[in-house]
């Protein structure tokens, strides 16, 4: 499993940072709707400390530590170096200085607690071994800290993921990850869409009080027809049976996009494609 989680960051701290790099501007606007909603239905209060579970770029540890003031202080946490890097960057040029930044593996590795709440928006979903994910974050928390994740919910509540992945499925070959040496997300973005086993999982690992949320919002995939295709044929499920399928995938670029243009056509708005998108907002506690 060691080995699977090194091909897992070495995804992230490569094709898949690139990929994010390009298409940024999407992904942290899309994305800040459901952990804007979460964050204002569970404020942190002025002086907390609170841990950022895979921040990614960091925008959102950012909002959380402007949000907790200068007595309080938000660490993002995240396995590829090249995104904390990122973060740190925007950090320094937007000079909040109570948000640092950790390359470390949740799974494992010292988390630098203890804090007062932990926090993830789509930083949970990608662990090989989430158990022991959920596990470390708990014990990086004082006694009855509040654990706060984002995870997507059914793929059908998902279109704008699931309807490029159903196309794509049907176009290009899939290869599964135990059956090629390329580097890969790990288990993928719906892997926590069903709650009960996701509330077995965190209480198997010591958490109660836990509750589900339901956040429903239509997010931009791409300012124009043009762009919404590129990211659907880079990143998602799609995204990765089109990159897996190495040769194959690109010989059948041309039915690809034609048939995620008729797929992404319903959601075409005079400002962009827009596509329904549907999460829970998980809370836990650390008894």
């Amino acid at each position: 499993m060691a080995d699977a989680n090194d091909v897992v960051v070495e995804a992230w701290n490569t094709i898949l940072f690139d990929k994010f790099v390009r298409f940024r501007h999407l992904l942290i606007d899309g994305l800040a709707a459901h952990s804007d909603a979460a964050l204002d239905r569970h404020p942190y209060p002025a002086g907390a400390r609170v841990l950022d579970v895979g921040c990614g770029f960091g925008d959102s540890t950012l909002k959380i530590a402007r949000g907790v003031g200068p007595s309080g202080a938000a660490v993002g946490v995240d396995c590829a170096s090249r995104f904390v890097r990122a973060a740190e960057d925007d950090a320094r040029a937007a000079g909040v200085a109570n948000a640092s930044f950790v390359v470390a593996d949740v799974q494992a590795d010292d988390l630098r607690g203890p804090y007062d709440f932990a926090f993830s928006r789509f930083g949970t979903m990608f662990f090989p071994l989430p158990g022991a994910a959920l596990a470390n974050v708990r014990r990086s928390l004082k006694p009855r800290g509040e654990f706060t994740m984002i995870v997507w919910r059914r793929r059908e509540e998902n279109p704008w993921l699931h309807e490029a992945e159903q196309r794509v499925r049907a176009i290009v070959p899939v290869v599964a990850h135990e059956d090629t040496d390329q580097v890969h997300c790990g288990p993928g973005p719906f892997s926590m869409a069903g709650p009960d086993m996701v509330s077995t999982m965190l209480r198997a690992v010591g958490y109660d009080r836990i509750a589900f949320e339901r956040f429903d919002a239509d997010i931009c995939i791409g300012r124009d027809m043009d762009e919404a295709i590129a990211f659907a044929m880079a990143l998602g499920p799609a995204g990765e049976i089109i990159r897996l399928a190495g040769d194959e995938g690109v010989r059948r670029g041309p039915q690809v996009e034609a048939a995620l243009r008729e797929a992404l056509a319903p959601f075409v708005r005079a400002d962009g494609v827009w596509g329904p998108s549907s999460t829970w907002i998980v809370s836990a506690r650390s008894p």
